[in-house]
């Protein structure tokens, strides 16, 4: 019976070193491509190509914030140190990893503090990262980052400015837009949507926080009185008309 008992103990801590050996190799598999991403963020503020040249696979595609896509030896030659005046920190945010087999994906935020010239600037950016397993570790077989898009600040107008905007307009003769007054300030609602707060990024040039690609740019006739506005996100317009 004694023999029954030890032997059941000893297939049910084979049975639980079965179940955490995955998590056991994952947790593994993170800390390691944590520690090489690390090692690959501190050689960008120190200009030290040689670990981009490491960790990048032969065959990597790398899509950087501005959407420009390069390959590993312009991006291993884009490595190089900041210029005078222009120091940097870059830290790793909210790591997570999914594994399969041989290949890992991970995906992080880039907390960034730069001083420029004196002036400190905080940028972060989204990235993500595929990595292979090859012969002579982990590499980076594709890599996308996205800056992290913010608010821009607000600035204060005038009773008579903000009147101003307050109307219908519309895109279609079936889809209208609407400002108002609202209790703390400007107040827009498209179609059937929600009323949102308005804020001003500068005169004519207005905003929804919370929706950092988009801006309302108002446009004037010869005397000065609004016509309409072009919602604008990144490049494109979409142009609507002030109604009577």
């Amino acid at each position: 019976m004694a023999r029954y008992r030890i032997a059941m103990r000893i297939l049910r801590l084979l049975a639980a070193l079965v179940i955490l050996t995955p998590t056991l190799h994952a947790a593994d598999t993170a800390t390691t491509l944590r520690k090489q991403t690390l090692e690959l963020l501190d050689a960008v503020t120190a200009g030290d190509a040689k670990v981009w040249d490491r960790y990048l696979h032969a065959d990597a595609i790398i899509t950087v914030e501005d959407g420009r896509v390069q390959r590993k030896d312009e991006m291993v030659k884009g490595i190089r140190p900041l210029p005078k005046g222009v120091s940097g920190n870059l830290k790793i945010l909210d790591f997570k990893l999914v594994e399969r087999a041989s290949t890992a994906i991970t995906n992080y935020l880039i907390d960034e503090d730069e001083n420029y010239h004196g002036h400190v600037i905080h940028c972060q950016y989204r990235a993500t990262d595929t990595w292979v397993k090859t012969t002579s570790g982990w590499r980076i077989l594709a890599s996308q980052i996205h800056a992290v898009r913010t608010d821009p600040p607000a600035m204060q107008l005038s009773d008579a400015q903000l009147d101003a905007y307050i109307g219908k307009y519309a895109l279609t003769p079936e889809l209208t837009f609407e400002i108002r007054r609202g209790a703390k300030g400007l107040e827009s609602k498209r179609g059937t949507r929600d009323w949102q707060p308005i804020l001003a990024e500068a005169p004519d040039v207005l905003f929804n926080p919370g929706s950092p690609r988009y801006r309302m740019i108002f446009q004037r006739d010869a005397v000065g009185r609004i016509t309409g506005f072009a919602e604008r996100r990144e490049a494109w317009d979409l142009n609507w008309k002030r109604l009577p």
